[in-house]
């Protein structure tokens, strides 16, 4: 299981070549994606009239993980240290970042330099 960071759906979404994606190159050998609840509410409030039916297509391939407590615990987790380090990254990458320590899945993301800030997080690369 591989869990999706929104950047790497939002390439999907603005490349008309989508072999040229991130996203094609992990579904060619990863059988089973997921997205936090996090990515779902990020990509859903953004998403453009025109991409509509396409997220809705995209979101029957992919399984959205909840933010529950164990992810608000590794959350906390990672908030406390990257401020100690003064690290600070976007709240939403802090907590799809959360969810993946939670959970034990690797993160592809085209954000991997606010990512490599989060000890314990498995960055995935195809």
């Amino acid at each position: 299981m591989i869990l999706l960071d929104t950047s790497v759906i939002i390439e999907l979404f603005r490349k008309k070549d989508k072999k040229q994606t991130l996203f094609y190159a992990i579904s060619k050998n990863e059988p089973q994606l997921c997205i936090s609840a996090i990515s779902h509410y990020e990509i859903s409030i953004g998403n453009r009239e025109s991409h509509r039916e396409f997220w809705e297509e995209l979101q029957k391939l992919i399984t959205v993980i909840p933010f529950d407590e164990s992810c608000s615990m590794a959350a906390t987790d990672i908030y406390i240290n990257l401020k100690k380090r003064n690290k600070m990254i976007d709240l939403a990458d802090l907590l799809i970042g959360a969810t993946a320590v939670a959970k034990n899945i690797p993160i592809p993301t085209l954000n991997v330099k606010h990512f490599n800030r989060i000890f314990g997080l498995k960055i995935f690369e195809p």
